[in-house]
């Protein structure tokens, strides 16, 4: 399963499994990608060769030259370890999915417009995107595809984490299936529409991975800025060593390229990527999938949230909630024959129908004599029902039961319109129930709002985020489940194009919108939208249109995608300032090191009363080195979001990370110097 509610990041497996990942990352050709790291490394080498041609020759200081080849080696590694730790966790869960996958056998139509029927049996790697197969009862569903005919309960376990099974069934919005999963019960035509190797399983686990994960338009302007960083630095010390040499003051160059490694931003340059893959990772563990790690960082923006009705803020389908008899009718007879006239309607209302009469009157299905006769439901009669002899049960549409008993709408019972008027203006829909023609009452289906929903929205409120509920109803229907749910907003009667429009529309006035959806109306605005979230119980096309697939289908998962959002960009920004600030303490380190000899004046700038030029050398490259492992919980675990005003969290973290990163280093090169004279390393 994906889900995970304690990653192990830092067990000893993952540790050395990173470890050694960290030595292959040392290869050049990967870390020209991040060129703060490759000069850091083209240093190293530099240093390491007159390090070993003062050992052949018996010149210079081997000793001290030794150890800051080993420190700045140690900068290298260590950045290369945060990234691989990071990879790490994508890479467990990866091989979690793994096991998801198998070659199973499948049944394939062979002749699709044959009248009868015929299933060859073929392993799951022959199927190819528009087969029909047939998966029955505790049998793995081969591929990715739609269901064209049944319905089942179906065991997500492998990729949603949760045990409790799902219905999915034909047609609508909840007919997709995904290959790995596993048939509860009943049987389902499937046809297939992913090939072996690009199914949605094999496409999560290339995402975990991060085999395809891009750099951001802000991690590629921060890149930007890192590598400008480094070519002035590089430019002033080549400008000192002209002005050394000028002065006749004798500055080694391992020196120079230690004050060239330390003055470079090399602690956020070490982190950068780990910051972005743990990003992702952190979703992964809330049971997201972020296709685009720029979508990561919109939802730290966002503005608007728009959310589909059905299947996002209510369930699916519309679910018998109560029976109201009419006077003189017990609500126990209304209900038994509610379920007795649900025999023949297996959509999903006619289901719940069942399910409420044996909830609350623990009814059950009782056998039927051969003289039985089911009147299945049908779009055009809008009824189902049972005839018992002389004996005729019917529920269905209102005026469709009427239609039945020859009955026009206002010759009914007074309180029966009631009961109906009073549904209807709740945004629900009734359904009569009739027994020999008597009105029995009336059944009300609702849609039924995900619990704690409400909750869940006012805490997006609080982050200062408007949710807007689009839905083809009506008005009326609309604003009572709007307001039932907590939006803000709702857009009622809404096509496809009304929600693409909407969302151009608040793009345009400069606000960053996020779509949740399931459906396949939904596709057009959930790729129109800066972050699309789609729920992992729609369809294809809606999972293949978003940026993100929510594993949990919960449209309030948002709350974490904002809050990760917002930790990623916060925690970027936090270690750059970090990384830039700590480069004061180490000008006071090294410069007065490098010319104190000759120009003593230089000595007032040793604020830090370090005991040699050596050891102040050493001790500002070994702070650089070792200040990127302590980052690394920081940079995995990410800067902790307060839904806060902005001015708020700026003042905060400049305070903790401007400040601290200006006065921190002071006091641990310090430390260092102490530790290294009195071990007399330098």
């Amino acid at each position: 399963m994906v889900h995970s509610s304690k990653p192990a990041a830092f067990d000893r497996a993952a540790l050395a499994e990173a470890l050694i990942e960290a030595f292959r990352k040392l290869d050049p050709r990967q870390l020209m990608r991040n060129p703060v790291i490759f000069v850091t490394e083209i240093g190293a080498a530099l240093v390491t060769g007159l390090w070993l041609r003062d050992l052949w020759q018996g010149t210079g200081q081997p000793w001290f030259s030794g150890q800051i080849t080993a420190w700045l080696w140690f900068t290298v590694l260590f950045a290369t370890f945060a990234e691989a730790l990071a990879e790490g966790r994508g890479k467990a869960q990866a091989a979690s999915l793994r096991q998801s996958r198998c070659d199973v056998r499948a049944h394939r139509l062979v002749l699709p417009d044959s009248p009868d029927p015929i299933w060859e049996n073929v392993s799951a790697l022959d199927l190819e995107p528009g087969d029909v197969v047939l998966v029955a009862a505790g049998e793995i569903i081969p591929l990715d595809g739609e269901i064209v005919a049944g319905v089942a309960a179906i065991n997500e376990a492998a990729i949603t984490g949760e045990s409790a099974p799902v219905i999915r069934e034909a047609g609508g919005d909840r007919s997709a299936v995904t290959g790995g999963t596993t048939v509860l019960s009943d049987e389902i035509r499937i046809s297939i529409t992913a090939a072996p190797g690009e199914t949605f399983i094999d496409r999560m686990i290339a995402l975990v991975e991060g085999a395809k994960r891009q750099r951001t338009p802000n991690e590629l302007a921060l890149s930007v800025l890192l590598s400008g960083m480094t070519l002035i630095f590089l430019i002033a010390v080549v400008t000192l060593w002209g002005l050394a040499g000028y002065s006749g003051t004798a500055v080694s160059v391992v020196v120079l390229v230690a004050l060239l490694v330390t003055l470079i931003p090399t602690t956020i340059g070490g982190l950068l990527s780990a910051i972005g893959i743990a990003g992702m990772d952190r979703l992964i563990r809330f049971n997201v999938l972020a296709t685009s790690g720029r979508a990561v960082e919109a939802a730290g923006d966002v503005d608007t949230l728009l959310l589909d009705k059905t299947g996002t803020i209510t369930f699916g389908n519309r679910m018998a909630s109560e029976f109201v008899p009419m006077p003189g009718v017990s609500e126990r007879r209304l209900a038994e024959a509610a379920l007795l006239s649900s025999r023949g309607d297996e959509t999903p209302e006619g289901r719940s129908v069942v399910a409420l009469a044996r909830a609350d009157f623990g009814l059950s299905e009782p056998d039927l004599p051969d003289a039985a006769v089911l009147v299945p439901f049908a779009a055009q009669t809008r009824l189902s029902g049972l005839d018992l002899g002389a004996r005729r049960l019917r529920k269905g549409a209102v005026d469709a039961v009427l239609r039945h008993l020859g009955r026009a709408p206002e010759t009914a019972p007074a309180e029966f319109r009631a009961a109906v008027d009073r549904i209807a203006r709740s945004g629900g829909t009734p359904l009569a129930v009739a027994d020999d023609g008597q009105l029995l009452g009336v059944i009300h289906l609702k849609d039924v709002i995900k619990p704690g929903i409400r909750a869940r929205f006012a805490e997006l409120r609080a982050m200062g985020i408007r949710t807007v509920m689009v839905t083809g109803d009506n008005p009326v229907t609309a604003a009572a489940i709007a307001s039932e749910a907590g939006v803000d907003d709702f857009l009622a009667e809404a096509t496809p194009e009304d929600k693409l429009a909407y969302i151009r529309r608040e793009q345009a006035g400069g606000r960053l919108i996020a779509m949740c959806g399931d459906g396949t109306n939904d596709a057009p605005a959930l790729a129109q939208a800066d972050v699309g979230v789609a729920m992992q119980t729609g369809t294809q096309a809606a999972r293949e249109a978003g940026n993100m697939v929510d594993l949990d289908s919960n449209p309030t998962k948002l709350i974490e995608i904002v809050g990760i959002g917002k930790q990623l960009l916060m925690t970027r920004g936090a270690l750059t300032t970090f990384s830039i600030s700590n480069d004061v303490a180490k000008y006071f380190a090294i410069l007065p090191a490098l010319f104190v000899a000759t120009y003593p004046q230089m000595g007032a700038l040793n604020l830090m009363q370090l005991g040699s030029p050596q050891s102040a050398i050493l001790s500002a490259v070994i702070f650089n080195a070792l200040i990127i492992v302590a980052l690394i919980p920081l940079a995995l675990r990410g800067v902790r979001y307060r839904p806060v005003a902005a001015a708020g969290l700026l003042r905060r973290n400049l305070a903790i990370y401007g400040l601290g990163g200006l006065v921190m280093p002071f006091a641990c090169i310090k430390l260092i110097d102490l530790a290294l004279t009195h071990l007399n390393l330098a």
